[in-house]
């Protein structure tokens, strides 16, 4: 199944019976909107309203870290989700967001799952029909999950590359941010970035539009930086939302999809023993 959907093959799949789309809005604390009520006043037809902050493991003190595999059968299965469900997730920006639950049903073994490329930006542009007011009731399915551990990276484990180098770390934050000449949105988190890691804002991925470039010309961003198809990569961003894009990016080029190093910024910058390093 290909990574992307687009609006036109949505749109001719809504009344499909097997079909679940979620809006998976994400907005960071400070920017102050509430995704939820945004879904409300409009959203594709038929679409749940996903919570990356809910689909968690809220054990920890890291955001929206990815839960423990029961965790997640549970809460997917509360939303209707089965092993032969098809998965569309979007996100009231583009792309941004969506991206990560592309990843967490990757990472819990389900393939039918693809992102609306655009998002609802672009399906309203093209006036193409919306709903607002609640979702529709939930059905409850049984969904089993099966953890694929190459999809995801632990401090731990970004620690030890920083010896072996056996994987390129890509940072999707902002060069501002990467280089350390901006602060960090989060209380308490360092400005820099992961000694040795590459810097490639997400948005540098992305069509005016908000679709996602070309494989041939992800594959030359990808390329540039000295990601290719022998290279083992791990994308990481502020806190596991963009970084997501990343991954999605290096899927659609046909490249290695590696591993998202989930705690990203938001525990490597927050944590007190960890090697920051900073180009400005």
């Amino acid at each position: 199944m290909h990574t992307l959907i687009s609006s036109d093959a949505l749109a001719a799949h809504l009344a499909d019976p097997g079909l679940i789309i979620f809006d998976a809005s994400f907005y960071l604390p400070h920017e102050n909107r509430d995704p939820l009520a945004l879904f409300h006043q409009k959203h594709i037809p038929g679409a749940l309203f996903f919570d990356i902050d809910d689909v968690s493991d809220h054990q920890s003190s890291i955001p929206h870290m990815a839960p423990d595999p029961v965790t997640f059968e549970r809460m997917i299965g509360d939303f209707g989700v089965s092993n032969s469900s098809a998965i569309v997730a979007y996100d009231q920006r583009g792309l941004f967001s969506a991206a990560r639950v592309w990843w967490l049903f990757r990472l819990f073994g389900h393939d039918r799952v693809q992102v609306l490329d655009g998002g609802l930006p672009k399906w309203l542009a093209e006036h193409r029909p919306i709903e607002s007011g609640h979702a529709p009731a939930k059905r409850e399915a049984h969904f089993t999950a099966r953890l694929n551990p190459a999809f995801v990276r632990s401090i731990a484990q970004v620690k030890a590359n920083l010896d072996t180098q056996s994987e390129i770390v890509i940072d999707a934050r902002s060069a501002d941010r990467f280089s350390g000449a901006a602060p960090e949105p989060r209380p308490g988190v360092r400005s820099g970035h992961v000694p040795g890691a590459r810097s490639l804002p997400f948005g540098e991925l992305l069509n005016p539009d908000g679709t996602l470039k070309s494989s041939d010309a992800l594959r030359t961003i990808f390329n540039a930086i000295g990601i290719n198809e022998t290279v083992a990569p791990v994308t990481m961003c502020g806190s596991g939302v963009t970084g997501t894009v990343v991954s999605l990016a290096l899927v659609h080029a046909g490249l290695p999809p590696g591993a998202l190093y989930d705690g990203s910024w938001a525990e490597w910058g927050g944590s007190p023993d960890t090697q920051v390093e900073k180009s400005v």
